[in-house]
């Protein structure tokens, strides 16, 4: 064990260690042998191969990646991360804050529409150092080789030699250190890294654990997220190494080849705590079959987190409606919004208490105003995100950076001490982000809590009741004739006017003609209907969505391009990416090639 201090009480509080690497000693001391993360490999056996790293063998790998990259990097360097999802990331991430070197949770190459974004992030941060797996040296080599990028030293952390503990001797890491850079999920441009602090981060995993009910030698964290992304790992992670709770992690990939296998690790671990996005609840609750569901306990699932995308009414009965008869709780449910320029967490619903739905007027809405909906009128479904877990959070009038009134439609602005440093690289956009103020007369706190100024998410949303709902995001507005609508209705509608359309496979977005915006429209071919002989004509579909859209939204589409499945463009975090879709068209358009 090396020489650095650990916290000295029995239990240590939140705000007493400076980084998660120094929890990570205190737990490897207090609880040994105890696991601390097990993968679930579904690579070569179908039921799972369950591998284990206690809280001291976690430790010492740690510390054998923290002294590989101390001697070979300088402080101030980046490290990124490009190992698969296993207990070798979780080591890697924590061995390079160990070292005091500025991780980069990244992903390997060999996904074609990820690799140039992977590119584009390498090239942005210049990492000293890769690191990664044996069985992925070669793949990496290549990709570098292939794209002309620099080459920076390849590491496998599964192959160093154990015990190497004979690194420099660093102080120990300043609260307001960036212990990591989180990419944002861009597409049209290069993605922008997060500055996010230790200070950040262990304020945002305090923040969710006391949110979501982790409780120390009770709760189990289940994630299949990936630990690039934010909040898989935040909660997949971080959270746990901050409270000495077990981490059980899946890849992605074998989330979505079969959802059962999630649902029956938070089976198995009594007291589980999960997180996905939206669709994931939908996609289980269809893919998991009545023999599946019979093997099935969840009365003892804590927390299901959902977050990361707008978070469906729907999706959320229908998950439920399903796994009711495993004793499932609706309670257990908590819709929740968050960004990584905030770590992950910014609000969240009451622990026990059902998620709120409520109906809005969509005329009104689309004028700024949150009205419950009248009876016959044309009416949207939203979701509440319940409120701010200890931090700051206003609805703006981005124009007069004046907070509106509550039942308002807003900027949702955000300050607290979770709350990044900025983009790495970038002033300009980090002034313009992070460093928003409020007129003085209109709030207490006009700078924000900290004097830094709030952070403008370029989300809108609006307050009903102390409830936070989130409407959209102000750069994905459609604004037609000085009305706003927003893109998930449009695509809600597309996707429920014909079956031939894949459900979260619908993109809506607008650009400037004219006289006026046009609407356009991605969408994908459901799977079930792609390449059938009686598979419906594009025309078809192109008219029943047209009279869908002019019925419910009063808007006439312009354009719609019917995609085969997997084509619609996404994010590296599997979302739709309105504003690539945007650009795909407009230079098809450019190229007088707009047919579909």
């Amino acid at each position: 064990m090396s020489s650095r201090p650990a916290l000295s009480s029995a239990r240590p509080q939140y705000g007493r260690a400076q980084s998660l690497s120094v929890l990570l000693e205190y737990w490897a001391n207090q609880l040994g042998d105890s696991p601390a993360v097990t993968f679930l490999d579904y690579s070569a056996d179908p039921d799972g191969v369950a591998s284990t790293l206690t809280w001291r063998g976690l430790d010492a790998l740690a510390t054998d990646v923290a002294g590989w990259v101390s001697l070979r990097t300088a402080p101030g360097d980046r490290v990124a991360i490009l190992v698969e999802q296993s207990q070798y990331y979780a080591a890697a991430f924590l061995g390079v804050l160990r070292a005091q070197r500025i991780a980069v949770p990244l992903f390997p190459p060999g996904v074609p529409r990820h690799d140039e974004r992977l590119a584009a992030v390498l090239a942005d941060c210049a990492p000293g150092m890769l690191l990664c797996t044996r069985g992925r040296i070669r793949a990496i080599e290549k990709f570098l080789d292939a794209g002309n990028l620099f080459r920076p030293q390849v590491v496998a952390v599964d192959a160093l030699p154990p015990g190497d503990t004979s690194f420099p001797a660093e102080p120990l890491a300043r609260a307001d250190d960036i212990a990591y850079l989180q990419y944002t999920s861009g597409s049209t441009r290069t993605p922008t890294g997060v500055m996010l602090t230790h200070a950040n981060v262990l304020a945002n995993c305090g923040q969710a654990a006391e949110c979501f009910g982790v409780e120390h030698g009770r709760t189990v964290d289940v994630s299949w997220l990936p630990l690039f992304h934010d909040m898989g790992l935040v909660l997949g992670l971080a959270v746990p190494v901050l409270t000495g709770t077990r981490s059980v992690l899946l890849d992605p990939g074998a989330f979505l080849e079969r959802p059962a296998r999630w649902l029956r690790a938070l089976s198995a671990n009594p007291a589980a705590i999960t997180a996905a996005p939206s669709f994931a609840y939908s996609y289980a609750a269809a893919r998991t079959s009545p023999q599946e569901r019979a093997l099935l306990r969840l009365d003892d699932v804590v927390t299901l987190v959902d977050g990361s995308e707008p978070v469906q009414a729907a999706n959320i009965a229908r998950f439920h409606d399903t796994f009711a008869e495993c004793g499932l709780r609706r309670g257990a449910h908590r819709p929740s919004y968050g960004l990584a320029e905030a770590t992950v967490l910014v609000a969240s619903g009451s622990p026990a208490a059902e998620p709120t739905v409520r109906t809005f007027d969509s005329t009104a809405l689309t004028e700024g105003v949150a009205a419950d909906a009248r009876q016959g009128a044309a009416s949207t479904t939203l979701v509440g995100s319940g409120r701010a877990v200890d931090q700051q959070v206003r609805i703006v009038d981005p124009l007069s950076a004046t907070p509106v009134e509550d039942g308002t439609v807003g900027e949702i602005w955000v300050s607290g001490p979770n709350v990044g440093l900025g983009y790495w690289g970038r002033a300009a956009e980090t002034g313009a982000a992070f460093g928003a103020g409020l007129r003085p007369d209109t709030d207490p706190l006009p700078r924000g809590v900290d004097g830094r100024g709030w952070l403008r998410t370029g989300d809108l949303g609006v307050l009903v009741e102390g409830e936070l709902f989130i409407t959209g995001r102000i750069k994905d507005l459609i604004i037609v004739d000085g009305r706003n609508h927003y893109p998930q209705d449009v695509e809600l509608t597309v996707e429920q006017a014909h079956p031939a359309v894949r459900r979260h496979s619908v993109a809506a977005f607008s650009f400037a003609g004219t006289d006026t915006e046009l609407l356009v429209v991605f969408a994908e071919r459901a799977k079930t209907v792609a390449g059938k002989d009686d598979e419906p004509s594009a025309a078809e579909v192109r008219a029943a969505a047209r009279a869908a859209i002019a019925l419910q939204h009063g808007l006439a589409l312009h354009e719609l391009w019917l995609l085969g499945p997997g084509e619609v463009p996404r994010t590296s975090s599997g979302k739709i990416s309105r504003s690539a879709c945007r650009t795909r068209y407009l230079t098809a358009r450019e190229r007088q090639d707009v047919s579909a």
